[in-house]
């Protein structure tokens, strides 16, 4: 069936910067869709079987290969994604789809922001939503948001979804990413509750509230209210603040226990945003005069100002108020 305006045509390339767990599902999503895959990795590819990519991606460790391809997914942590895109040239109007999530602790910038600092001329995008990378690697349902330029966005949709991967467009950059860098903080949060042994019930009334502190953030910063009802923002959320796959929980969940700050930050521990993000999202709120008291608990608990018992009578004895 031809293409039509309705129909955008798809990218046929996708290029990844990035071989991690995510990188490497995104790749298994953009084969599934029918698409031929580059795929970057500064070191030799060493991963578990179950996180290989297919067999059809091509591996390589020359970024100009990855600039060459007709979209680009930039899958590195987030805060390396400056000084990876650092020289990165693709051609003018190439797609870059920001697949990080977090705030770059040195700068305070959301990733988009980044990336319009990094790499002029290009199309900015970003991917995010409630995913793990094995329920992607297996096949599993999974639903995300791409927000660009409502064109780029149809086209990306166009080349990565297929029947088990299901993109919705959005043109709201600024509120997809600052509910991807946020929901890692308040999931430690979560963690933490869980860890102490405070219940479900005290877990549910943290993320509710966890929510509203991320709302009145995205407000302030111009993001769209419905963005932040969705899949980069409470869909998103939710998942990684209930699941014990999710690294950033997992982290708050060993702080709850009383592990030492110092043994869950070595350099081979599993990466957990939240960690970097929690003071780059409480200098924004400053900035923008929104007061995030879960956020600003978390970051003096990371900060071994306050201990994570100590973070609970502190947010339960603040005045009382509306909903």
């Amino acid at each position: 069936m031809p293409h039509t305006e309705s129909m955008p045509k798809a990218y046929a390339h996708i290029g990844i910067l990035g071989a991690g767990a995510w990188g490497v599902a995104l790749a298994h999503v953009a084969i599934r869709a029918g698409r031929s895959v580059s795929l970057w990795s500064r070191q030799p590819l060493a991963v578990e079987a179950s996180l290989m990519p297919p067999a059809s991606v091509v591996m390589t460790r020359d970024l100009e290969k990855i600039a060459a391809a007709d979209a680009v997914l930039v899958v590195v942590p987030a805060q390396r994604v400056r000084e990876v895109l650092a020289g990165f040239r693709p051609a003018t109007g190439t797609p870059l789809v920001i697949c990080a999530k977090g705030i770059e602790h040195a700068t305070g910038k959301l990733m988009t922001e980044v990336l319009a600092e990094t790499v002029p001329g290009v199309e900015p995008a970003i991917l995010s939503g409630p995913s793990f990378a094995r329920d992607v690697i297996a096949g599993l349902p999974t639903a995300v948001t791409i927000a660009a330029h409502a064109p780029i966005a149809r086209r990306l949709q166009d080349s990565l979804g297929h029947a088990a991967f299901r993109p919705y467009a959005s043109e709201d950059l600024l509120g997809v990413a600052l509910g991807g860098a946020a929901k890692n903080v308040y999931a430690i949060a979560c963690g933490i509750v869980i860890g102490l042994g405070l219940g479900e019930s005290a877990r549910a009334a943290l993320l509710a509230r966890s929510f509203a502190e991320l709302c009145r953030l995205a407000r302030a910063a111009g993001a769209r209210n419905d963005t932040l009802l969705g899949l980069s923002g409470l869909g998103d959320l939710v998942l990684t603040a209930t699941s014990s796959i999710s690294r950033n929980f997992s982290f708050g969940l060993a702080l709850g226990r009383d592990r030492p700050l110092q043994e869950l930050r070595t350099p081979d521990a599993p990466l957990a945003e939240g960690v970097e993000t929690a003071p780059a999202l409480v200098a924004r709120g400053i900035r923008l005069g929104i007061d995030l008291p879960v956020a600003h608990a978390v970051m003096d608990i990371l900060a071994g100002d306050i201990a994570p018992a100590e973070a609970v009578p502190r947010l339960m004895a603040r005045p009382f108020r509306m909903e």
